[in-house]
């Protein structure tokens, strides 16, 4: 249960970076000084925000089952991996390999700190 937590955690924090990315790409303008108004009408930049407040909760629910120094790394190591690869999938931004070498590395070393937990 402890990892799922995490796992949706992850999850949680990554579809709100992308949905914020969303939010401030056209037609979208936000923020603007001009439509302050227009923010209200933003459905992705407040479903992020939203998932952002959730992916916090998860992570609280974690750490009252899991280690600080096991919780945090896997949750923000995770969100950047999975960032990584929505961001490929979803905007079509290029994924160079030293990308794919990083999160590979990153993946090792949250295992590394991790592998006595489990």
């Amino acid at each position: 249960m402890k990892w799922l937590i995490l796992v949706l955690g992850i999850a949680a924090n990554a579809s709100a970076s992308v949905l914020v990315k969303m939010a401030m790409m056209p037609p979208r303008n936000f923020p603007s000084l001009t439509d302050p108004l227009a923010a209200l009408s933003n459905w992705p930049f407040w479903l992020g925000i939203g998932l952002y407040g959730g992916a916090f909760i998860l992570y609280a629910a974690a750490l009252a089952r899991l280690p600080l120094n096991v919780a945090h790394p896997v949750l923000t190591s995770g969100a950047v991996a999975t960032v990584a690869l929505f961001s490929v999938l979803i905007f079509r931004e290029p994924f160079h390999w030293t990308t794919g070498a990083g999160i590979l590395l990153v993946i090792l070393g949250v295992a590394l700190i991790t592998v006595r937990v489990a």
